[in-house]
């Protein structure tokens, strides 16, 4: 994603007007979805928190700052709210089996196009599974580096924490991990004496 209107009252100029609003979701909807689809497997969802994504943008353009960090960024942590908040409400409706009501219907051509997404991010979701066990902190700064691709900085301005504190946490989930990875996978014995 990248930023053109860096200006806070730009943004909210954005918001209000529906072309410039156009272009904006254009620019930052692929990397949106991208996002959505490396926390979220049903196509259906997808698509809807990507919207709630925008809609929450347009809602929260007040808020945004940018000396805190890029649209990108903002943007990435609206997403973060987003899907948690869509974790938690699945978490509470996991008995009911009417899923699909209330949703807009997809065709074809929309379920295969996120199909593909959710599939090319099929190895994001296992390094997300791989620092899920982590603490939350540690966690969220590992996810918009590592899976999201943040600069450090845009990270810690997501998560509203500082530099400092967002490199230290990146350092001990590296370490963490790489003790993880190396207790699963040791390196293989060399005999002694050859070479």
């Amino acid at each position: 994603m990248t930023d053109t209107a860096p200006d806070a009252e730009d943004l909210r100029r954005t918001m209000r007007d529906p072309e410039a609003f156009e272009e904006f979701y254009r620019r930052h909807t692929e990397s949106v979805s991208r996002f959505v689809a490396r926390r979220v497997t049903d196509p259906h969802t997808v698509a809807d928190l990507t919207m709630e994504v925008f809609l929450a943008a347009v809602d929260t353009a007040d808020g945004y700052r940018p000396e805190r960090g890029s649209q990108a960024a903002w943007l990435y942590g609206i997403a973060r709210n987003v899907v948690a908040t869509e974790h938690r409400r699945a978490a509470r409706e996991a008995r009911k089996t009417d899923r699909a009501a209330g949703r807009r219907p997809l065709d074809a051509d929309d379920i295969a196009r996120l199909e593909e997404r959710i599939d090319a991010e099929r190895d994001a979701r296992r390094l997300l599974s791989a620092i899920a066990a982590l603490p939350k902190g540690l966690r969220a700064v590992a996810e918009l580096v590592h899976l999201d691709g943040l600069p450090v900085e845009e990270a810690a301005a997501a998560l509203r924490i500082r530099v400092g504190t967002a490199r230290v946490r990146l350092h001990r989930v590296r370490r963490l991990l790489r003790t993880d990875l190396d207790a699963r996978h040791p390196e293989p014995a060399i005999a002694k004496g050859t070479s």
